[in-house]
Order: C-alpha cells, then sequence, then structure tokens
C-alpha cells in the first residue's frame, strides 16, 4: 500500500538512509497514518544526503515530509526537521502520542522532545565526525566521552522511575528520544551499566510500530 499507492492523498517521507528519518516512519506507523516513502542513499565517501533532497527543501536534508492533504501556498504543505514534524504528525492525529494531560507529564514531554536533538545528540554527532579523524580523532574522544556520560546518566536516572520518558503511558517523546540513544548504544558508551536505558531500548524495539517502520523504511543500523 505505502509504495503502490502514490498516487492516493497522503504523506510522503523524503527519508534517508540510516538517520533522524526512521523516527518519522515510526511514529506514522505508530498514529495509523497513510504514508508513503521515498527512499535516498547517502554519497559513499562523503555520507551525507544526495542533491535530490533540496528538491524537496532548500536545506537539502533529511526528515522532510510532504503532506498533500494540506496547502501552503498552493502547494502540499512541506514541513522540515525532525521535532517540528513530529509535532505536525501529533497535532494531526488530534493529539494522539503528543503531550499528556497532567502537567508534570507534559513538562517531560516537552523537554524530552527538545533534549534529544538540542542537548544529547550534538556530542554524539562530534564523536562521530572524530571517530573519522586517525590518531587527533581517537585521543579527542576519550575527552568527549565524559560529557557524553553526563547526558548517558542522566537518562538512566530519569528512566530508573518509570518506563517512559514522560511518564507511565509511552508518547512521541519516546520517539524523538529513539535515535540518539540507539546511535549511544551503537557508538558512544551506552550498555548494561546503564540498565534502565537498555531496557527502554529492548521495549520500543519490541513495539510492532518500531518493527513495521524498518520493514517500510529498509536498512537501519541503529535497530
Amino acid at each position: 500500500l505505502r509504495r503502490s499507492c502514490v498516487h492516493l492523498r497522503m504523506i510522503t517521507v523524503h527519508h534517508l538512509e540510516n538517520s533522524r528519518s526512521q523516527r518519522v516512519l515510526w511514529l506514522l506507523e505508530e498514529l495509523g497514518l497513510p504514508y508513503a516513502v521515498r527512499r535516498y542513499e547517502r554519497d559513499e565517501k562523503t555520507m551525507l544526503a544526495p542533491p535530490q533532497l533540496r528538491r524537496v527543501h532548500p536545506l537539502g536534508k533529511s526528515p522532510a515530509i510532504v503532506d498533500d492533504e494540506e496547502e501552503a501556498q498552493g502547494s502540499p504543505r512541506t514541513v522540515a526537521e525532525t521535532g517540528a514534524i513530529i509535532e505536525y504528525l501529533t497535532d494531526k492525529a488530534g493529539g494522539r502520542l503528543g503531550p499528556p494531560a497532567e502537567r508534570e507529564e507534559a513538562l517531560r514531554y516537552r523537554h524530552f522532545l527538545h533534549y534529544a536533538e538540542g542537548s544529547l545528540m550534538p556530542p554524539l554527532l562530534v564523536g562521530l565526525v572524530l571517530g573519522r579523524v586517525p590518531l587527533f580523532g581517537r585521543a579527542a574522544r576519550k575527552r568527549l566521552q565524559p560529557m557524553i556520560d553526563v547526558h548517558l546518566d542522566f537518562v538512566e536516572r530519569e528512566l530508573a522511575g518509570r518506563q517512559w520518558f514522560a511518564g507511565d503511558a509511552f508518547t512521541a517523546a519516546d520517539v524523538m528520544m529513539s535515535f540518539p540513544l540507539e546511535a549511544a548504544h551503537a557508538r558512544a558508551g551506552l550498555g548494561g551499566s546503564r540498565p534502565a536505558t537498555m531496557a527502554w531500548l529492548e521495549r520500543i524495539h519490541a513495539r510492532p510500530a518500531y518493527q513495521a517502520a524498518l520493514a517500510s523504511g529498509g536498512p537501519y543500523r541503529y535497530a
């Protein structure tokens, strides 16, 4: 359905392999919203997104979605930036998986929705870049790891007291947190010494919608 019925009015996800856009596919599956996928591969040498993505959005980044059901200035609406897409989709679904009704949970929801990309992801990205630089990169990563550990310890304390980031129920904040924590597990020291976080990863990976998104998006190295 998602590949063959692209003529229907639906959301098209411009999806880059091994990227943040996997979260968008996952949320769409959780919300049950119809969507189509257009896949893009990274440049083998630079690992950057292909130039074709600039036809979707001037920044040429993924994720970006195009919603045929809503127009902006006479054209289907395009939304970029993962957090903005997450908020757009939860709004479109009538608030499902969005901010909880209880105030403390709603505040935690908003915190982690922005913390994922605003605070947690930057040092992980720096670590990835340094990992590609011989000698100097390895030394610099040793100095970076304690900074990453501060974040991983913070996350572990948060999850030690509840199953999900906002509270007792799964929300889009968990979707946002998935990519940086999967990346941390793959390359930045997240492991058995932080059992609450690892248990959370197991819970999200077991969700049927997560598995359906993997099948829809193709190879994803952090699952």
